[in-house]
């Protein structure tokens, strides 16, 4: 089910990859994404589904046994004491498939990183109005 090196033209392209109960779960990943920060735009970046608001907002890709998510990593620091019963990296967390994701935290961590970089585009003078 690795499918980092097929190339996808979007997120739909990428999903239907996957068999039906993986679906499932990113399509309510890229839901609750989309609910959270509903200004942010949707494209494949990495070869994975990105959201993308002055900037990356946040990554997603589904793997064996697990969803990857890049909330880059302030998105991680911020959050990681709600994310220490998961393994992870600097700037990413893994959620096994055969585990309930944590569609509440996952929204909390993508509104911190929506105010963050709409703060550091304003701070910047870049912000678009």
């Amino acid at each position: 089910m690795e499918t980092k090196r097929v190339i996808t033209k979007n997120i739909d392209e990428y999903i239907a990859l996957f068999p039906p109960d993986v679906q499932k779960k990113l399509n309510e990943l890229r839901a609750t994404i989309k609910a959270a920060a509903p200004a942010a735009k949707e494209k494949i970046s990495y070869q994975m589904p990105t959201f993308e608001l002055e900037g990356n907002l946040v990554h997603f890709a589904a793997y064996k046994k697990h969803i990857g998510f890049y909330p880059t990593p302030s998105g991680i620091d911020k959050f990681k004491n709600e994310l220490s019963a998961y393994e992870g990296a600097k700037g990413s967390v893994q959620f096994p498939l055969d585990r309930p994701i944590p569609f509440d935290l996952v929204s909390k961590i993508v509104v911190f990183r929506a105010k963050e970089n709409l703060e550091r585009a304003e701070a910047k003078g870049k912000r678009k109005k």
